[in-house]
């Protein structure tokens, strides 16, 4: 008989969410049932709530559920087309992969500045941060900790440096996520809104907390390369400098053509979805070139019929023309890079079996949105929310969704899981205080970001910590001031968007 006690397991956020949905039906034999009015375009009105009869969910509603999170129903969307949008992108993702341009992209920067070692800290940072703003950047990194840790070192800093290099500029970067398609993205569509909206508040955000980030290592850097003793993992720096010591092959190769062109295809392919989901007109009534363009191209004699009369203009684009947009730009990769047609395929299914779990756990944390729904306990619960929150001002308001945020995402932490499963109650609770939906959706990015930069439940935290030869404890001391600074800079922004 073996003695040894089983070490106890994080489920997984399919099984969380499977047990919440059980928990919600349960409490639709519970919660009395209501009902809100709503305008044409679906909204609740407030003050509005009545009560109506009761439609407990049984043992056939729990395992409809995720079915109905993902195709939807006749008075509800389904995530069928966020799911489909992550699958594309991950298949995108992994034929970007497969031509090794990203890594060697970052290589081939690490050995253009050598000797400007200062200037690859704000640098690289602000590349992992775009990386996590964009796409959701994050299990990714654990690849160049190896080849970061042995250049920090080299130039005199240590593993802390080289972690806080991708780690904090990645997680930062969801932190203020632009058009994160595992954040923004499922939350947006969660509200019926697009990813463009709230775009400019999160790209101030983002500046922000990357530049606070960025400084903040750099002290740090600086007071190691002056003085190694001041290192707070100085004990290990002869072991790091034996293990992680610097060879010819460490160094990589140098970046092809063909490499370069598909790290030109990838930026352009993000900096064209961020054109095309950006509410042009809405911002500006006058801003209609995309509009007017669009109709001049598709009104072109043989070249319009070519492209698509259908083809959809800048600033209108949702998650149908953002999915094509990846599609079409996966086959340019596959043509620029001249990769052979079946390395294509399997590099695509490849990415796209990457990110069928994230596509399918939204599907189950939707579920519980219907649930509710077909209980009829989300008025309800939202009635009390309205009663509760009919006199908090908006700024204590979204303060409060922050910190709801923190323990959530420890309890899911799946981003877009999470997103998916509270969005359809926070959003709504917002309006009654006078907070738009999208400040929502930045108030829950930046509480998701900023658990996943020191979360001990993370594996991309523990995997970087691990390879590092860094403890969680030192790894909380380094970074208890940076995240007492970013929480209450965070904060105070919100605050401050709920005034103007």
């Amino acid at each position: 008989m073996n003695g040894k006690k089983k070490k106890f397991q994080m489920p997984s956020s399919f099984t969380i969410l499977f047990f919440l949905i059980i928990a919600v039906a349960v409490l639709t034999w519970i919660i009395p049932a209501g009902e809100y009015t709503t305008n044409k375009a679906g909204e609740i009105i407030a003050g509005t709530y009545h009560s109506r009869a009761a439609n407990p969910q049984g043992l056939w509603d729990v395992f409809m559920a995720p079915i109905k999170g993902m195709v939807g129903t006749d008075t509800a969307d389904g995530t069928i087309s966020i799911s489909l949008f992550i699958l594309v992108i991950g298949g995108f993702l992994g034929v970007v992969n497969k031509t090794k341009a990203l890594d060697d992209g970052i290589s081939s920067t690490l050995r253009k500045y050598a000797g400007k070692e200062k200037l690859m800290i704000p640098l690289l940072m602000s590349l992992f941060a775009i990386g996590g703003s964009t796409y959701g950047m994050g299990e990714e990194t654990i690849a160049f900790y190896p080849i970061l840790i042995a250049v920090m070192i080299s130039v005199g800093f240590d593993s802390l440096v080289a972690i806080s290099i991708a780690l904090i500029g990645s997680q930062v970067g969801v932190l203020a996520s632009t058009v994160n398609p595992f954040a923004t993205g499922v939350a947006s569509q969660s509200l019926n809104l697009s990813p463009g909206d709230g775009l400019v508040p999160r790209l101030i955000l983002f500046v922000i907390t990357v530049t606070i980030s960025i400084v903040y290592v750099m002290r740090y850097a600086s007071k190691v390369k002056q003085d190694p003793s001041k290192s707070m993992v100085y004990n290990r720096r002869e072991t790091d400098l034996a293990e992680f010591s610097l060879s010819s092959d460490d160094a990589g190769t140098e970046m092809t053509g063909r490499q370069k062109a598909v790290l030109w295809i990838f930026g352009l392919t993000f900096l064209l979805m961020v054109i095309g989901i950006v509410p042009w007109s809405s911002i500006n009534e006058h801003w209609t070139f995309f509009d007017s363009f669009t109709k001049w191209l598709t009104g072109i004699p043989f070249l319009g019929d070519f492209l698509g009369r259908d083809m959809a203009p800048f600033g209108t684009w949702y998650f149908g023309e953002m999915t094509m947009l990846f599609l079409f730009m996966a086959v340019v990769v596959m043509f620029v890079y001249h990769m052979k047609e079946s390395t294509f395929i399997d590099a695509f299914l490849g990415g796209m079996n990457e990110f069928l779990s994230v596509a399918i756990v939204i599907a189950v944390a939707r579920g519980i949105q219907f649930i509710m729904s077909d209980g009829y306990i989300t008025a309800t619960v939202l009635h009390a929310g309205e009663q509760g929150l009919q006199h908090l001002p908006a700024g204590i308001f979204i303060v409060l969704t922050f910190f709801f945020y923190i323990p959530m995402s420890f309890l899911i932490p799946s981003t877009s899981g999470l997103a998916a499963a509270t969005m359809g109650i926070m959003g709504p609770l917002g309006k009654f205080s006078g907070v738009a939906p999208d400040l929502i959706i930045t108030a829950y990015q930046a509480a998701v970001g900023w658990v996943n930069v020191i979360t001990p439940t993370s594996g991309i935290v523990m995997g970087a910590l691990a390879i590092a030869h860094v403890d969680i404890v030192t790894w909380l001391k380094f970074t208890a001031k940076l995240m007492g600074i970013l929480l209450v800079v965070t904060i105070g922004f919100l605050v401050i968007c709920t005034l103007i």
